[in-house]
């Protein structure tokens, strides 16, 4: 694969801290890097020296000639006064940039909430954020470095994104890094891995999945002090293997070391222990919504629904933004009262919200951390043992420097941490927690699930982060046009109702009455009419599909056996099977997806 650009012994170093230290890689045709490692760690400062928007210390960064070298940045880079139009399209004439599919695609996929004649200081922060990835996107570039692109994507935003960047390239052209805590996107949109830590760069073959393996493998041989990290690990291993077929296909790796890793690892969550312990703390009832609708200002943000939440359920919410999200845990919480229908709670109920704002903190901001935890129980039962506040600190990726630390001194990361266990030391029996994720790294994630793999309560979530969602949740619910909906298979089902909800137009977007095409794959489905010449049609394809699904499995199997056999020094070989691999599983996600929609249109 031809060389793109690459690093030489760079070095950065700030007045406190030395970030990276003779550091050297490269990006070549064909790679697809996710970076990973602790907030702080250095991710962002790597793909700015490699970027070209700041210079290292010493050392020297080399770009082929000629090529095209995008970045998206955390910090919003568009002037406030330009019109999102011009700052996704430029000058372009409308029907210039409508004809051009790959801008048609990345504007239905980002903006179709933003108004296309608004000045970027009239949008919202995730707006903005979009915009920018929008006005990257549309662009032709060899190179693209994404930092935390996912922030203020939704659920399906992030499977788009995904997707598109699958496509953009062919399999052996353009490079890609990016940094993001999303492990569900590293997996689906990356094939190689660096972990930016202790001032150097680590390599991994494969994506998130792949990497755990071989951090768990590096770590196993690790100093004793490492032992808890190494634990943690080996429990989201488990996950990983365990977890739906999509996802246990994925890891690049040798299947027999992955085995052998997990054997002995017991199930993430005993939800028998847990269900009984939750009963013990809170009886039947729980908190019940019956025949619940709200209209505000003459609109309805949720038509009516009955749902009757019990001990130890844990339920994800899914939903775009604005969808209803919120108010539907405003109702659970019980600060919104509906306009139609009912709430009630059982009188053992104590309920805790981790939300998106940190309110929590208001009052503690000049407070020492030690002093704020002191306030609190003194001990906190977990996964059989009963651990003070700063051993549950600890957990969370908190030092002992840390408790002396104001509050407000703390990283929002830091700050997201503290007010979870905050709430974990109250002991609720009810947690409802609104977009948990922002701010941690993929670390911290593992932390904060593992803690939540012990808690005995009913659980509640909204999240647009997939991983945690399917991870830590045992079912998932959306909000679709205010309407609730129960999601038997998962995420998958709703990126597929998604998909199958009529798209916005181009020309409600731009108002410029200009049409996009619907392909029929895109038309919103309904189920066909039995012994129909239409239902007979897809019950072939459905079957042929099957068909075509077991021959890949079974071509994904032999390679997968080729994988264990290979010698792991050989990396050109296990390159090429990688390749090959990777082929056949998106050819498969294509015929899952297809699949699916054929399986719904059945009935």
């Amino acid at each position: 694969m031809a060389h793109l650009l690459g690093a030489h012994q760079i070095s950065l170093e700030y007045p406190t801290k030395v970030v990276l230290d003779t550091v050297t890689l490269g990006v070549a045709d064909g790679d697809r890097i996710g970076v990973v490692g602790r907030n702080g760690d250095g991710k962002s400062t790597l793909m700015r020296i490699l970027a070209e928007r700041i210079p290292p210390d010493s050392g020297s960064v080399t770009t082929r000639g000629g090529i095209r070298v995008g970045m998206l940045d955390q910090s919003d880079t568009i002037p406030e006064d330009q019109t999102v139009s011009f700052s996704v399209v430029g000058n372009k004439e409308d029907h210039e940039w409508a004809g051009d599919y790959r801008i048609r695609d990345v504007i239905t996929g980002l903006l179709t909430d933003v108004p296309w004649d608004a000045t970027v200081a009239e949008l919202s922060g995730g707006q903005r954020r979009r915009v920018s990835l929008a006005a990257l996107l549309v662009g032709e570039w060899d190179v693209i470095f994404l930092d935390e692109p996912t922030n203020h994507l939704d659920v399906a935003g992030v499977a788009w994104l995904a997707e598109h960047l699958n496509a953009r390239w062919s399999s052996n052209a353009g490079g890609l890094v990016v940094v993001t805590h999303d492990r569900w996107f590293l997996d689906a949109a990356t094939t190689s891995t660096w972990e930016v830590h202790d001032r150097t760069v680590s390599f991994y073959e494969g994506g998130y999945a792949a990497y755990v393996l071989q951090r768990v493998e590096r770590d196993r041989s690790a100093a004793a002090s490492e032992a808890r990290r190494q634990n943690l690990l080996r429990k989201e291993l488990a996950w990983l293997r365990r977890g739906a077929p999509a996802r246990t296909t994925k890891p690049k790796f040798r299947i027999d070391a992955a085995n052998e890793l997990i054997s002995n690892v017991p199930e993430i969550r005993d939800p028998v222990t847990l269900a009984k312990m939750s009963s013990q703390r809170l009886g039947k009832k729980v908190i019940e919504l019956d025949d619940v609708s709200v209209v505000i200002e003459g609109k309805t943000i949720l038509h009516p629904l009955t749902w009757h939440l019990g001990p130890g359920e844990r339920t994800g919410i899914l939903g775009i933004n604005g969808a209803g999200k919120t108010t539907l845990m405003k109702l659970l919480e019980g600060s919104l009262t509906p306009t139609t229908g009912r709430v009630s709670r059982g009188s053992t109920v104590k309920l805790a919200i981790l939300d998106q704002r940190l309110a929590s903190l208001d009052e503690v901001q000049q407070d020492r951390v030690s002093e704020v935890i002191a306030r609190k129980r003194t001990t906190y039962h977990a996964a059989g043992a009963d651990l003070t506040p700063a051993q549950l600190l600890e957990r969370l990726g908190f030092t002992s420097a840390h408790l002396s630390a104001r509050v407000f001194e703390l990283s929002g990361g830091q700050r997201r941490r503290l007010q979870l266990l905050l709430q974990l030391l109250e002991e609720p029996n009810v947690l409802l927690l609104d977009e948990p994720t922002n701010d941690l790294d993929t670390d911290m994630l593992t932390a904060m699930e593992d803690l939540l793999d012990t808690w005995p309560g009913t659980l509640i979530v909204v999240s647009h982060d997939r991983y945690l969602m399917e991870r830590v949740t045992d079912q998932q619910y959306a909000v679709l046009d205010g309407h609730f909906r129960h999601l038997p298979k998962g995420v998958d089902q709703y990126l597929t109702l998604q998909r199958d909800r009529s798209p916005a137009s181009l020309a409600e977007l731009a108002g410029h009455g200009i049409e996009e095409d619907v392909s029929p794959d895109e038309a919103p489905s309904s189920t066909l009419r039995p012994g129909s010449s239409e239902h007979r049609s897809a019950e072939k394809e459905h079957a042929s599909l099957t068909r075509k699904m077991g021959t890949i499995s079974t071509k994904i199997a032999d390679i997968d056996q080729v994988l264990v056999e290979t010698d792991p020094g050989d990396h050109e070989r296990l390159s090429e099977l990688a390749r090959s691999r990777h082929e056949l599983q998106s050819e498969m996600n294509t015929l899952e997806n297809r699949w699916l929609e054929l399986a719904d249109l059945l009935g």
